[in-house]
């Protein structure tokens, strides 16, 4: 029995990155002997095992050999001939098929070392273009070490090319698409996954009308980098750099769906863009089912994000509707990501990036003085029921009428 530890673990040790999680794979044991030692089994489709103290994984040595469609269909064989380096080769990158032994020790037959050096992200044999997985989790890497300079080698990218137009795409399960896609904004760089998406033509697969916005010219006045597309992928780097939540970043990326519908005839401008682009966020999320509150926050900013730039022109009676539909007596949370999502917004413009945004404080202000409204004494009064609600509605309505002659 020899253990060793592999993949990322390997990869960030030797890009001087900090290592996280730890894989093990251990080559020429039995399932019986892994269990004799202590180690408990977890995995449904191949050997897989806890390791007694620790709780790491430790997965026996593997082979696997393409049978359906999709992530899934693969059929797997762990035996103790199964070799480290017929291991290292099914996986999808060569920085991702090095070894080490407990004396730092590598095994690297697939030059990942060299390629950490050359900064590319390349595909470790042709087998990668059987798991269409790898063509998010490619492109995921992509928004994770752009910052490093690497790049997807020519060749991959031509193979994921490849595997976008061959329908495997779909085969994908919501969960496991929405897994990476979620983990890619998340990265350091997201708007890269979506520029590595589109470069292999897996985005107008996956997400066709984010596809949809590139080429699509707005006004020069108020984006001076007038493609729609690309002022999205500038609202997403702005989102990461202002280290936002999932939400927030979700909301970023659809946000502008409906641009992608205006009739050529009408362009640069977009009217009534939100209101079109609703059921476009609503198919997006319900294609990868996507989480709740991601849902919920992408649909609030489609409608209302102009609401947010123009804030200082909307009447109390705007505003308040605007704080109602955020339910933001209850859900004061919901609000803020709004707020956040609408800052993002007027950053991503070319030249625009550091400019001040007053309408994020307009706004919580407006909100702390709706919610300043005591109920009680409305209560006293006598108000209940339906009166009551139009009673707490007049009052602060009132406040925020107050608090625009303030401002």
């Amino acid at each position: 029995m020899r253990i060793y530890k592999v993949g990322g673990a390997v990869r960030d040790r030797l890009l001087g990155k900090p290592v996280t999680d730890i894989d093990w794979v251990v080559v020429g044991a039995t399932t019986e002997e892994m269990l004799a030692k202590g180690f408990r089994p977890v995995g449904a489709d191949f050997p897989v095992f806890l390791h007694p103290k620790s709780g790491e994984e430790y997965a026996l040595a593997r082979t696997e050999r393409k049978s359906g469609r999709g992530y899934g269909g693969f059929t797997f064989h762990a035996s103790p001939e199964v070799t480290l380096e017929e291991d290292l080769i099914r996986r999808d990158l060569t920085i991702n098929a090095m070894a080490e032994d407990d004396q730092q020790n590598l095994t690297d037959p697939y030059h990942g070392q060299r390629d950490l050096e050359a900064r590319l992200l390349r595909h470790v044999s042709p087998a990668f273009a059987e798991d269409p997985l790898r063509v998010l989790r490619v492109a995921r890497f992509a928004a994770r070490y752009a910052t490093l300079g690497f790049t997807v080698a020519p060749e991959t990218l031509e193979l994921m090319r490849q595997l976008s137009e061959s329908g495997e795409l779909e085969a994908l399960t919501p969960e496991r698409s929405w897994k990476e896609i979620s983990r890619a904004l998340m990265e350091d760089q997201p708007q890269v996954f979506v520029e590595v998406l589109r470069a292999c033509g897996a985005l107008k697969v996956l997400m066709p009308e984010v596809e949809a916005l590139f080429g699509v010219p707005q006004p020069p006045a108020h984006h001076p980098e007038i493609d729609t597309g690309t002022h999205t992928l500038c609202v997403l780097q702005q989102a990461a750099i202002h280290k936002q939540p999932l939400t927030v970043r979700w909301a970023c990326l659809l946000h502008d769906l409906g641009k992608g519908l205006t009739p050529e005839q009408e362009w640069p401008r977009h009217i009534a863009h939100e209101f079109k682009g609703l059921k476009l966020i609503k198919a997006v999320n319900e294609r990868f089912k996507v989480p709740r509150d991601c849902q919920e926050l992408a649909l609030l900013v489609g409608e209302y994000h102009t609401h947010g730039h123009r804030a200082h022109e909307l009447k109390p009676s705007t505003l308040l509707e605007l704080l109602q539909s955020f339910d933001v007596f209850r859900r004061p949370q919901r609000f803020e990501e709004f707020i956040a999502a609408c800052e993002m917004d007027a950053r991503g413009r070319k030249g625009l990036e550091e400019r001040s945004y007053p309408q994020a404080d307009y706004l919580r202000g407006a909100a702390t003085a709706a919610r300043s409204v005591a109920v009680q004494p409305l209560l006293e009064q006598g108000f209940k029921g339906p009166e009551l609600g139009e009673a707490i509605k007049r009052e602060r309505l009132r406040a925020l009428k107050a608090y625009k002659e303030k401002a």
